[in-house]
């Protein structure tokens, strides 16, 4: 199996929390996951996000999908 690449998506989730006054717990309590993997989000460690969970997040940020993941091209 060739090795994994590092994937170029980087998440914005700090940023649009600090807009919104909204803490990382609050967040998760919302959209209902453990703030443990809206960190792992957070700091772009994450492999894979549900569309339900994006659309959540995005309901309670009130963002779109872009605003919250963009592709940094290398």
């Amino acid at each position: 199996m060739p090795p994994e690449e590092p994937h170029q998506i980087q998440c914005h989730l700090d940023r649009l929390l600090a807009e919104r006054g909204m803490t990382l717990a609050e967040l998760a309590q919302r959209v209902g996951v453990t703030v443990a993997n809206l960190s792992i989000l957070k700091n772009d460690r994450a492999k894979a996000i549900r569309f339900s969970t994006l659309s959540a997040i995005c309901r309670e940020l009130h963002c779109q999908p872009g605003d919250l993941l963009t592709f940094a091209a290398q």
